[in-house]
């Protein structure tokens, strides 16, 4: 029988009492499991935490640890990051031959796979920091004044153009070679699936995805 134990994680305690994004992690579990694993199985503990992700130094992650290498149990966590935000962390993990790593979000993902993923998204997270710190010393060299209602939205929405410009670049070496080969806009969407590439949200890539992310990958080559 397959036995699994559960890692979640949220970061902040007020997420842990609300519930925010325990849910969603919930609900990923329960999609793998109940599509995506071998039958029968068993859940063998479920561990929830209250902590940055940056910190690795975790009470309950340790618990779950030490659960999975007596018991030869997979772990199992929703996304990558709620394991950890820091690949070199990661990589220890994967690199222990007791432990063995299933992430819900990408069901068929392998250890290469998950080590390749862990090291794009910190990428993607210092790209974004940087970008964004670069779009709002723009605006202030235009003379916007930082700090009320209409500043506020306007950081949000230098964030949101930093982060789906950073997911762009992400995934620009897979579609663009792709795209330049004549691949059409359904293929290339099947490859990032079967690759284990989530989109934005967690879910699959169709045509119209791939579509606007070449979009914007042309509007960035253009500025």
């Amino acid at each position: 029988m397959k036995q699994y134990v559960i890692y979640k994680r949220v970061s902040t305690e007020d997420q842990g009492k609300s519930g925010l994004g325990l849910a969603a992690q919930e609900r990923d579990i329960q999609l793998f499991l109940t599509g995506f694993t071998e039958v029968p199985y068993e859940v063998l503990a479920d561990f929830t935490e209250i902590e940055t992700g940056k910190a690795d130094d975790r009470p309950k992650l340790a618990e779950a640890l030490a659960l999975v290498r007596k018991t030869g149990a997979d772990l199992l966590v929703a996304k990558l990051d709620r394991l950890s935000r820091k690949v070199s962390f990661i990589a220890t993990i994967m690199d222990d031959p007791k432990i063995r790593l299933r992430v819900a979000q990408m069901p068929y993902a392998d250890k290469f796979q998950l080590h390749i993923y862990a090291a794009l998204a910190e990428q993607e997270r210092e790209f974004i920091s940087a970008r964004t710190k670069a779009a709002l010393a723009e605006a202030k060299a235009r003379g916007t004044t930082l700090g009320g209602l209409r500043d506020k939205t306007m950081r949000r929405n230098a964030a949101m153009q930093a982060n789906a410009a950073a997911r762009a670049d992400r995934v620009a070496g897979i579609i663009l070679p792709l795209r330049e080969a004549g691949k059409p806009l359904r293929e290339i969407a099947e490859h990032l699936n079967r690759a284990g590439v989530p989109t934005a949200r967690g879910g699959q890539w169709q045509a119209s995805q791939v579509m606007r992310t070449l979009e914007r990958l042309s509007a960035g080559m253009d500025t």
